[in-house]
Order: C-alpha cells, then structure tokens, then sequence
C-alpha cells in the first residue's frame, strides 16, 4: 500500500534562471500538471513531460520561459470587497451566475469600473 502525501508535502517547485537552461517545474498541482501536459502535448518544442512519479511529483522542462509566467496581485481592500459582494447580493448572484442561470461579469458593476479607473491613474 502506499502512503499519501500531506498538503504540505504536496508542494512545487520552479527552477528557473536568467541562461538558456530549460526551466525545471516539479509538482503536485493537478491543475498546473493538466495546463503543463496541454502545452507540452500542443508544444514539443516549447515544454516536456520528463517524469511522472506520485511521491516525487510530476517534472517538467519549459525550453520556452515566456510560455510561463507568475502573476503577483495586491490583496483586495476591505472596502472593495465590501462593494463587491453588496453589488452581488443585489443582483442575486451566486458565483458568476446570476439567480436565472445567466452569466454576469463584473466589469458590469459599476464599483469594479470605479475601482479600474481609480487604479489607471
């Protein structure tokens, strides 16, 4: 039988330097291993599946380092927040969906465009 890693085991690793060396990813992210696996599948040249193991993780190299980048975001503002979800509550929405099943955006409420060009400026 084998033993199941923790969340904590289950982490990722990204090696990544300014050369021509291929960046290395290891992980346990099931997500970033199904987005991983399309572009390798899709892309050769651009990335490859080295190695599947379920203790190790799954390893790839991205021979293309601009196919893959790290997205860093402030955290929201309570305020924000607060506007958001009273904004959500009035039109009924759970998720992304609004009570009859239609899809809503939020560039449709007006705090989130207030918020948008208060941060352009």
């Amino acid at each position: 039988m084998t033993e199941r890693l923790t969340k904590k085991e289950r982490d990722t690793e990204i090696i990544y330097d300014q050369s021509d060396a291929p960046m290395q990813i290891r992980t346990h992210d099931l997500n970033l291993i199904r987005r991983l696996t399309a572009l390798s599948s899709e892309y050769p040249e651009a990335c490859c599946l080295v190695e599947t193991d379920p203790i190790s993780g799954t390893y790839f190299e991205v021979m293309d380092k601009n196919r893959v980048s790290i997205h860093v975001t402030k955290p929201y503002p309570m305020e924000r927040r607060r506007k958001q979800s009273e904004w959500a509550k009035e039109h009924g929405m759970k998720g992304n969906r609004t009570a009859n099943g239609q899809n809503v955006h939020l560039r449709s409420n007006p705090h989130f465009e207030e918020l948008s060009r208060q941060r352009q400026r």
